[in-house]
């Protein structure tokens, strides 16, 4: 790589003026001085915009630059060196390497930077901006005002006009100071401030402006800062969401209480696991185990339901603490299961590429993208969900059994049939939310312990057999819950919902959508 960079740099050399090839030479050997020599050479190269001097201060920033007795410069290029100033094959014996301080280091990110504005890769502009924005030299102003003029990237545009603002704050002219604060203000970044609050001491002629950006930035954060405790809470609100649908199902329209919800919830996340294992050794269906996972989770968890519903929770109805009990001992009994079959330790489901890392919104609120499909994909369930209920024909005989067994029995519905494939299907709705928490949360077999009692909050202040209700309760109880944690922490954020949710109750024991007319009477 170094020898590729110093053939393009002879290459361009013969493009640079007689001048500047002049003052290179003569600038090189500083480099073999003392700190200060060193570091007034390192920004005298930046700024000479030589590209024989990338190669050379990318070796100083390595430590692989050597210097001379005689005051002469090395380049490592493959296996030997060369001179840094002629670029002929050089002797290294008793050489030594050019040392650094704090204070070259710093003249060394602004002069590469000065030196990568003109790169054609993007990301490698972004990062010479940055560099620039934390050396701040006076000098930089000309080349950033000229990188600025050509950029057509937004991203590393906003990051040049950053630098920009940075070095005419410590420049000597009044104008650009104050076009520099006006533009960080304008930034809104707590970089931006930082550098405000820093400015402020050595610039007391423009104290209330700096004072106004930085109320201005400071507004500006806390808007952004309510946008993502915003989008935290809806975020939890709709793993809540996805935990309660199906006890939505099998508690709020059945009446079953269900302990043993949130071990359905985990054997989601463990068909998630095993669709991934099957799917590593063939590669053109790997990058699909989540997808696939959704099926087969819901299928995996929704025949567990039927089974349990047909053997041993069909001889209880009637009977809320026999089946309490019951199904809180067959949750005892999937853990120990799971345990037995995939071990105690945490499995790791791997994020498909489309879910990983963070988007920037409008304004800077940055949001991770597995938070937000998983949101997507809550709605898009719940979406499912009231199509079943509401468009089909099994919708239709589970709401007829429910406000009515005997009638439905009556016009030739089989109930006990009802029964199983309506448990099975609020089971089914607990493994599809186990897909959606192995991506944000460890798969163990404790994974669905954690959810069980805010599946219930959720369905007792949305309202009981409501699924509004449970959207409303989901999202609701997410974004106080979030809101709440920076000032009383997570845990007492937690006992301060259950509490409020215990004196809504008092007011109004039916939830905030209670059911109307047969339905509620049943």
């Amino acid at each position: 790589m170094t020898s590729f960079i110093l053939r393009m740099a002879f290459l361009l050399l013969l493009a640079l003026p007689a001048r500047a090839q002049e003052d290179y030479a003569a600038t090189l050997p500083g480099l073999a001085g003392g700190f200060g020599e060193i570091a007034g050479a390192v920004e005298r190269l930046g700024a000479l915009g030589d590209p024989r001097a990338l190669p050379v201060l990318q070796a100083l920033q390595d430590g692989r630059l050597l210097k001379t007795a005689d005051g002469h410069v090395l380049l490592p290029q493959g296996a030997g060196f060369v001179d840094a100033a002629t670029g002929q094959p050089a002797e290294a014996a008793g050489a030594e390497a050019v040392r650094l301080n704090n204070r070259v280091r710093q003249a060394l990110r602004g002069a590469l930077g000065r030196l990568q504005l003109v790169s054609p890769d993007a990301a490698q502009r972004g990062a010479a901006a940055e560099a620039i924005f934390r050396s701040r030299s006076a000098e930089d102003v000309p080349p950033l005002q000229a990188a600025i003029a050509r950029e057509q990237d937004a991203g590393v545009r906003a990051k040049l006009e950053l630098a920009l603002a940075a070095a005419q704050l410590v420049a000597a002219d009044p104008a650009a100071k104050r076009d520099a604060i006006a533009r960080l203000g304008a930034a809104g970044t707590v970089e931006a401030r930082a550098l405000l609050i820093e400015a402020r001491a050595g610039n007391p002629g423009e104290a209330g402006a700096i004072e106004a950006a930085i109320a201005r930035i400071d507004q500006s954060l806390a808007i952004r800062r309510a946008a993502e405790t915003l989008f935290q809470g809806l975020s939890l609100g709709s793993v809540l969401l996805l935990a309660a649908l199906g006890l939505a199902v099998t508690f709020g329209v059945m009446g079953v209480i269900n302990m043993a919800h949130g071990e359905f919830v985990m054997l989601g996340a463990y068909a998630t696991f095993a669709v991934q294992e099957l799917c590593r050794g063939i590669p053109w269906l790997a990058p699909w185990s989540l997808p696939l996972s959704v099926p087969a989770a819901f299928l995996v968890t929704a025949a567990c339901g039927a089974l349990l519903e047909r053997g041993l929770i069909r001889h209880l109805y009637g009977r809320p603490l026999e089946t309490l009990l019951m199904t809180f001992g067959v949750g005892m009994i999937i853990q120990q299961a799971v345990r037995l079959a995939f071990g105690a330790q945490n499995r790791e489901v791997i994020s498909p590429a489309w879910m990983q890392g963070t988007i920037t919104l409008p304004g800077g609120v940055a949001v991770t993208q597995n938070r937000l499909w998983i949101i997507v994909f809550g709605l898009l369930v719940l979406a499912l969900v009231f199509a079943a209920i509401r468009l089909t024909r099994f919708g239709l005989e589970m709401r007829a059994v429910v406000q009515n067994r005997r009638i439905a029995a009556t016009m030739g519905i089989r109930t006990g049939r009802v029964d199983a494939m309506t448990f099975a299907f609020g089971s089914g709705l607990a493994g599809m939310a186990g897909v959606a928490l192995s991506q944000i949360d460890n798969v163990s077999p404790n994974l669905g312990t954690g959810y069980i009692i805010d599946s219930f909050m959720v369905v007792v202040f949305g309202g009981v057999g409501s699924l509004a209700g449970t959207l409303v309760g989901a999202l609701t109880l997410g974004v106080v819950n979030k809101m709440l944690e920076p000032y009383a922490g997570a845990v007492l954020a937690k006992v301060f919902v259950l509490v409020a949710i215990m004196l809504f109750i008092q007011r109004r024991p039916k939830g905030l959508f209670a059911l109307k007319g047969r339905a509620a009477e049943s």
